[in-house]
């Protein structure tokens, strides 16, 4: 069940640990210039903030529907006292302006199907030892089911969860595809659009614990991690939820850190 809903902004109960530490200058931007823009933008509705872990590093799996929905995961993070540290393309770096400040805020490239996708896991690997909280989108893509419905998964996060024994935090958003609809490609700049997103308790993995990282034991994590979220997505939307959806680029879970 959904519970501890809060609405709007959190306040206290959120914003006041992540605002006390010294973040830096660059940290301390990115917040005012993306807060400023989702409190008129945005009509939040959070819910489940008891779940997470109270610290500790830890994985979140939110599902992808929209390519507003980042923003959304990270201001519900840090409305919830946390750091979100997201997995990327490592291309987007590329990007002038965009790829320092992704850096200056500690976000997290990767490469993929390279020797470069090793180092990248071993960078998750020291941010979840650091007690950071890094953001893995399973499906790697926003998703193709044509009611927005989660993809089957790629087994990045999966693989994360097995070599650090972190815990995983399925989350669910819904309302970005007001703001952008990968359906159509269309973004609309109307203000206070409703979203929501919750977060549910850590997935039960224990049965995975000390097993080897082969192809059926990371698609077999992979899929209870999606199921988790897909049903927490059914809760948000109030309907009952479909079958995962087909991915057709899904990774053979052999190689690298990939989302």
């Amino acid at each position: 069940m959904i519970s501890s809903e809060v609405r709007g902004d959190v306040g206290g109960m959120g914003e006041r640990p992540v605002a006390q530490r010294r973040i830096g200058f660059w940290r301390r931007l990115s917040v005012v210039l993306v807060l400023s823009s989702m409190k008129a933008w945005t009509k939040r509705t959070w819910t489940g903030m008891e779940n997470m872990p109270p610290g500790g590093g830890f994985i979140v799996t939110p599902n992808h529907m929209s390519q507003f929905d980042p923003l959304v995961v990270a201001h519900y993070l840090y409305n919830s006292g946390r750091w979100p540290r997201f997995l990327a393309k490592a291309s987007i770096w590329k990007i002038p302006v965009l790829g320092f400040l992704l850096t200056k805020t500690l976000q997290i490239p990767v490469e993929r199907g390279s020797v470069e996708a090793v180092r990248s896991l071993d960078t998750l690997i020291a941010a979840i030892q650091q007690g950071g909280v890094v953001v893995i989108y399973p499906e790697g893509t926003t998703t193709r089911e044509p009611g927005l419905w989660p993809m089957r998964g790629k087994t990045g996060a999966a693989r994360l969860a097995l070599a650090t024994g972190a815990p995983v935090v399925p989350m669910a958003t819904w309302g970005a595809q007001r703001v952008h609809d990968p359906r159509t490609n269309k973004i609309s700049l109307k203000p206070r659009v409703p979203v929501s997103v919750t977060v549910g308790k850590p997935v039960d993995l224990s049965r995975f614990h000390g097993a080897a990282p082969t192809k059926t034991v990371l698609e077999q994590m992979t899929e209870q991690i999606q199921l988790a979220s897909r049903d927490l997505l059914g809760e948000l939307r109030a309907e009952t939820p479909p079958p995962l959806f087909p991915n057709a680029r899904r990774s053979s879970g052999t190689t690298g850190p990939s989302a």
